[in-house]
């Protein structure tokens, strides 16, 4: 049994719990009972830890404490979704915790855990039972306990990690969702994979393979096999697309692909499926490739130029360097910090062409580009705000999962006050952009946005991403869904039928104005239809119909 650790073997560690959690994260994703395509759990704890192994790759640490600091900045800044940032609060706590030391043995893992669970706890307003809070205390606690009797690293956490497993088994009965879906919670699973690769590496078991959507074939191209005059076409595009049914036929997409482009593949499984292809339009075949679903991931690198760059004995430059390049090309441009020019400054998250549009109409200086399927990271948010030339600027997430990455930002900038206003929907950071008021204090421009967003309320229509018995509804995937506030209003099979019972909505039948903002699905002729149900049956209210061009969420309506 391994006594204790030290920096190297912590950094290891973690590597091996990204690649652990990054093979599992599909299964983690599926737990998630809700069924409305969303930033799955699985998906964004992955994308956190991976920026905490990403830091860990980067160097040598003089300590354990050191490098645990390392990882929890790098968490911190990458958490994404509630989940990653919980994941991201547990480890700062574990940081605080050993922050001077050099190595680390089973009594200061207990330590660690416990404080990892206090910083989670403290943050989140209303813990709720059979979550990952619950299972992480319960981890946490046995390895208290454990540490007493035997000190070692290895034995503690194998030990919270058996609590942890029959903490999480009990979640089904703490959480009447879960126990009628029949499933743990994604969470506390998620936190175990984690803790569970951790304890792999320490044990000298090999890192998980690749998975499939992570592994095409030709997935880089061999730049040293090739010069710039062998190369065809130039974009080197890879890119995963979350499918919007089961059974989407894939083969007019293959068709399409290889019209504008070569050496293509396309993996697929139930959920999902990414595109390998060399092609001179890679914007096309990203637009193409989201009639069949929406856009997950991207990479995108010019085999040309790093072709030449090779040749020339240069760095070959790819979608690795992203944060360089772009810190490169912003200080030709615009600062990356930008000073105050003014008093209020306002930063939103959004999806969709047109809702940018609405937005930078509205004044906004910074835009997110994120949502329910993609969560952006706290760095994302952070970028936006620093480059916003205001004294103090106010963020929009738009996004009930966004939320707490947008507060993680607050203490990051140094330089400007924060202020996270808690709009959960797009119509809501609207409408608290209507009610600004560059000329008012700030307690007054922040009362009366609140005021104003807390009068919206918004309704979506969707599709089931999965088969799910939900609140009473039994719901198969591809169903049409009918959301108002995010709870489930009601299903159905026809598009039509489902938005006249939500324009009858006492939401809607009541309300004075009601905008109609619709996606990147929906052509101008079904918008049209939607428009007249609701002036039908909403007679006394002033209807405005605009083109979002959000993924997703086929229609978002708000009335006030």
């Amino acid at each position: 049994m391994v006594q204790n650790i030290d920096a190297a073997a912590f950094q290891r560690m973690l590597i091996h719990a990204h690649a652990a959690i990054n093979a599992q994260k599909q299964p983690i994703n599926d737990l998630n009972v809700f069924p409305v395509p969303d930033g799955d759990t699985g998906t964004n704890m992955s994308l956190t830890i991976g920026a905490a192994a990403a830091e860990m790759k980067k160097g040598r640490y003089a300590g354990v404490g050191q490098a645990a600091q390392g990882a929890a900045s790098a968490l911190l800044r990458g958490a994404r979704g509630n989940s990653g940032v919980i994941l991201s609060l547990l480890f700062r706590g574990f940081a605080k915790a050993i922050k001077d030391r050099e190595t680390m043995d089973g009594r200061d893992l207990a330590i660690a855990l416990d404080f990892g669970v206090a910083a989670a706890y403290k943050a989140v307003m209303k813990p709720a039972e059979g979550t990952i809070l619950t299972v992480s205390r319960l981890a946490a606690a046995r390895a208290a306990g454990f540490a007493r009797e035997e000190g070692g690293f290895e034995s503690v956490l194998e030990a919270a990690i058996q609590e942890g497993q029959e903490a999480l088994a009990r979640t089904i009965d703490q959480n009447p969702v879960l126990k009628k879906a029949g499933v743990v919670d994604a969470g506390g699973k998620g936190f175990l994979v984690i803790l569970q690769g951790m304890l792999d590496e320490l044990r000298g078991l090999p890192m998980p393979e690749t998975g499939a959507e992570d592994a095409a074939p030709n997935d880089k191209a061999d730049f040293e096999a090739m010069s710039v005059e062998d190369i065809t076409f130039a974009f080197d595009t890879v890119y995963i697309i979350r499918k919007k049914t089961e059974d989407v036929d894939l083969e007019p997409l293959r068709r399409y692909l290889n019209s504008i482009g070569d050496s293509l593949v396309i993996g697929e499984d139930d959920q999902a499926f990414k595109v390998h292809v060399h092609t001179n339009i890679p914007g096309d075949a990203l637009t193409e490739s989201q009639k069949y679903g929406t856009l997950e991931l991207a990479k995108i690198e010019n085999m040309r130029t790093q072709a030449e760059d090779l040749a020339a004995g240069k760095h070959v430059q790819s979608t690795d360097d992203l944060d360089a390049i772009e810190a490169e090309l912003e200080s030709g441009a615009a600062p990356a910090h930008a000073a105050p020019e003014k008093k209020f400054g306002y930063v939103a998250v959004c999806a969709g062409a047109g809702l940018e549009a609405v937005f930078q109409d509205l004044g906004v200086d910074g835009l997110v580009g994120g949502g329910q399927t993609m969560n952006p990271s706290t760095e994302d948010i952070l970028r936006e705000i620093d480059r916003t030339p205001a004294e103090i600027v106010y963020v929009l997430p738009n996004n009930g999962n966004i939320i707490m990455a947008a507060q993680q930002a607050v203490p990051l900038c140094q330089d400007k006050k924060v202020v996270v206003l808690p709009t959960k929907t797009v119509p809501q950071g609207i409408s608290a952009m209507l009610a600004a008021d560059p000329e008012a204090s700030e307690e007054d421009n922040t009362a009366a946005m609140i005021e104003a967003f807390s009068r919206v309320h918004t309704s979506e229509v969707t599709y089931a991403a999965r088969d799910s018995d939900f609140d009473g509804f039994a719901i198969k995937q591809g169903d049409y869904l009918a959301l108002t506030e995010h709870q489930l209003f009601g299903t159905d099979q026809d598009l039509a039928a489902i938005l006249d019972r939500l324009a009858h909505a006492d939401s809607h039948q009541g309300a004075e104005f009601i905008s109609i903002f619709y996606g990147e699905d929906v052509t101008e002729d079904q918008a049209r239809q939607a428009e007249e149900i609701f002036a039908a049956a909403c007679p006394n209210a002033e209807v405005t119909l605009l083109a979002g061009g959000q993924p997703v969420y086929y229609y978002m309506i708000s009335a006030e």
